[in-house]
């Protein structure tokens, strides 16, 4: 029941709000009905672009490019500068005790790749495995 234009009659129980002039109230358990979604939006026009076919063929290029470089880099393992090659004198050696190949390989080559001489004393020795006994003789490249 309305009484004027600025105020209400409120239930028994409940407090008296004031109406707001142009404001419809709920009905009491009524869901609220929100209109649009309460984001503020640009009024500018938002037209999306086509991608053109020469965009498309440019970032082909661009990703094949990016492709081959690190490809390149794979290939030469991101090593800068020269390594030396394994040696090509070769001489006898003794394995110490507890000594790994690769240890032995470092002993041996100090400055030629490990796993390059590592390989190559298996190669020279036909050694199946990498295990060692101290004291075993071994065909190796020495620097």
């Amino acid at each position: 029941m309305r009484i004027g234009p600025a105020t209400s009659a409120a239930p028994v129980g409940r407090s008296a709000r004031p109406v707001r002039p142009g404001r419809r109230q709920r009905p009491g358990g009524a869901p609220l009905q929100y209109r649009g979604s309460g984001v503020l939006v640009s009024r500018a026009s938002h037209r999306r672009r086509p991608i053109t076919p020469a965009a498309t063929v440019l970032l082909a290029l661009v990703a094949a490019a990016i492709t081959l470089w690190l490809g390149l880099v794979a290939q030469a393992g991101g090593v800068v500068g020269p390594q030396e090659e394994v040696p090509g004198r070769l001489a006898v050696v003794q394995v110490h005790t507890g000594e790994s190949l690769q240890e032995v390989a470092q002993r041996v080559a100090p400055h030629a790749p490990v796993t390059d001489v590592v390989a190559k004393i298996r190669e020279l020795n036909q050694l199946e495995t990498v295990a060692l006994t101290a004291g075993q003789t071994l065909i190796a490249p020495i620097a």
